[in-house]
């Protein structure tokens, strides 16, 4: 899209570079078909049909949500495979046994024998059979059962004679978020691979068929040496990247697909900063990359073609207003940034800053605007 296309958008807008997106989602394909595990790919980033489609192509078909509303969207347009990737609060039990009952086959998740307990009571009630993945804790980062500890087996056979099927397990290795090196992340998809697999060869050897054993992070499924015993891959970040992801290694700068069109609002000249008119609504508070090499602030800020301008970046926001100004602290030249002038903003968190936008405009190779709509809510 050329800067005059883009000049009858409104500001802000969340842009969506095609071309880049492409290329994102053909680098993890390959990358899984190398290994030879399928993606069930993490629609939370997208929330969008269109892009999920691209993401799914090749693939068996099913695919990772973060909230039942974006369980019914996907349902709508046709995906019925879908694994609700959060630990399942007991209050939605009697939502999901709804839509199971209507032909979505909606898996759950949980780490804790209570809700175990809590599923197989909701299962009788409502005379659903749930399918459960059972969530393994590979770094400590967040969530999950200890693969060798009885919680887990136990949990388990609560299930199995309470008429609830145990599909799986399950892992997250969120802890490659703050690894610091090519080698450290690949280390972690491999104690990702092998936590799963651990835990899977316990049930098994409990008498439970355990068929799914599903893993998966954008950094840890790109730097994955192997995925042997692995039946299924998640990720989703990987189909925009973001300043996180560029930080880590995982992808460079260039290779973001997702920002965020902003214009110049006004100059702070005691301080050589720019007003523009994106703040956190626009941006999100994501401060991602406060803890790595680079702090990018709110994001960083690009020419509004893309072209790179430097370390210039949303040095602090409000609601509506975001500061510009030099990483290092140093004046800008507020001569090169006139009201007016249009700019981009990279984000450090793709996921969080597309969901301050109901939807996204496409760039690249397109000149007139087309702008896709995004699900919304829990």
């Amino acid at each position: 899209m050329s800067a005059d296309s883009l000049s009858v958008l409104p500001t802000p807008s969340l842009l969506v570079d095609q071309q880049l997106m492409a290329a994102n989602i053909q680098r993890m394909n390959q990358q899984l078909e190398q290994l030879g595990a399928p993606l069930r790919p993490h629609l939370k980033t997208c929330k969008n049909i269109e892009i999920a489609r691209a993401m799914l192509a090749g693939h068996p078909g099913g695919c990772t949500v973060s909230t039942l509303a974006e369980a019914d969207y996907f349902f709508e347009h046709g995906i019925d495979d879908v694994l609700y990737a959060v630990g399942i609060a007991p209050g939605k039990l009697a939502a999901v046994a709804d839509r199971i009952k209507a032909g979505m086959k909606l898996s759950i998740i949980l780490d804790q024998e209570a809700t175990a307990e809590a599923v197989v009571e909701a299962a009788r009630h409502h005379d659903c059979r749930f399918q459960v993945l059972l969530e393994i804790d590979a770094d400590g980062a967040r969530a999950g059962f200890v693969p060798d500890e009885p919680e887990l087996l136990n949990a388990a056979m609560k299930l199995q004679n309470g008429g609830v099927d145990v599909a799986g397990v399950m892992v997250h290795a969120g802890g490659s978020y703050a690894c610091l090196s090519h080698e450290a992340i690949k280390a972690m998809a491999e104690t990702e691979r092998q936590s799963a697999v651990k835990a899977a060869e316990h049930l098994r050897s409990q008498g439970l068929d355990c068929p799914v054993i599903s893993v998966g992070s954008t950094p840890t499924a790109l730097r994955a040496g192997t995925l042997v015993g692995v039946t299924e891959v998640r990720a989703g970040v990987y189909v925009f990247q973001d300043l996180v992801m560029a930080g880590l290694g995982v992808c460079r700068e260039k290779d973001i697909a997702v920002s965020v069109l902003t214009e110049v609002i006004g100059h702070r000249k005691s301080r050589g900063e720019v007003l523009i008119d994106a703040g956190w609504m626009a941006l999100s508070r994501d401060r991602g990359t406060a803890s790595q090499d680079r702090d990018r602030g709110y994001g960083l800020v690009r020419d509004s073609d893309g072209t790179d301008l430097g370390e210039i970046i949303v040095r602090a926001t409000n609601q509506e207003h975001g500061i510009v100004g030099l990483a290092d602290g140093s004046a800008l030249n507020l001569a090169d940034f006139p009201i007016g002038r249009r700019l981009r903003v990279l984000p450090n968190h793709a996921c969080a800053t597309a969901g301050q936008h109901s939807g996204y405009w496409l760039t690249n190779p397109i000149d007139a605007p087309r702008k896709l709509k995004r699900c919304h809510g829990w």
